[in-house]
């Protein structure tokens, strides 16, 4: 009996220790869903960006002055490449959140595997397209479930559809081909 309880002991001191060191699941830095960007939140403030963009390079250019009420685009290169464009709720404030993030590296994806270097149709089958909005150069695909504007080149769709802006674009008239130029999460 006292063997056994020795062995049990022992089983379950393990199964403790073992369980303490297993590793908890690192967040994916590339990872786009509708509540955050790799490391990045809705609620992050201007002031934490060093701890979601540990090993990058944060750019903030300040353009004007405090009273014109201007946003103050962030720049975050990653390998010297500009990847994130960050638009705060309120310019020059460091408790200002993260208002909007453009997305322009191609390493970053939505849970359905959505990048830069995807298409139309891979929006179109992955997601509800909300709404489509036709501007004077590119159309903009927005879906709600993420938050999210893809911004695809007029130079991308047919020729009747690139000079009118008057016309309603239709999903079926985008060609399933059209690749993405960027796209924005909001918040």
């Amino acid at each position: 009996m006292k063997t056994q309880l020795k062995y049990i002991s022992i089983l379950t001191i393990a199964l403790i220790v073992i369980a303490s060191c297993a590793k908890e699941k690192k967040q994916d830095p590339f990872q786009i869903s509708k509540q955050h960007i790799g490391l990045l939140t809705d609620s992050t403030m201007v002031k934490d960006l060093d701890i979601a963009f540990p090993n990058d390079s944060i750019v903030t250019s300040i353009k004007g002055d405090e009273f014109t009420g201007d946003n103050n685009d962030i720049e975050i290169y990653k390998e010297g490449k500009k990847s994130l464009i960050l638009t705060p709720s309120q310019a020059l404030d460091s408790t200002a959140v993260i208002e909007s993030v453009l997305i322009l590296n191609e390493k970053y994806k939505t849970d359905k595997n959505i990048s830069t270097l995807s298409t139309f149709k891979d929006i179109n089958d992955n997601y509800k397209i909300s709404s489509i909005n036709n501007l004077i150069s590119t159309v903009v695909v927005t879906v709600n479930e993420i938050n999210a504007s893809f911004t695809i080149d007029k130079k991308e769709l047919p020729a009747n559809l690139r000079f009118d802006m008057t016309l309603n674009i239709e999903a079926v008239q985008i060609p399933d081909n059209a690749k993405i130029k960027y796209f924005i999460v909001h918040w």
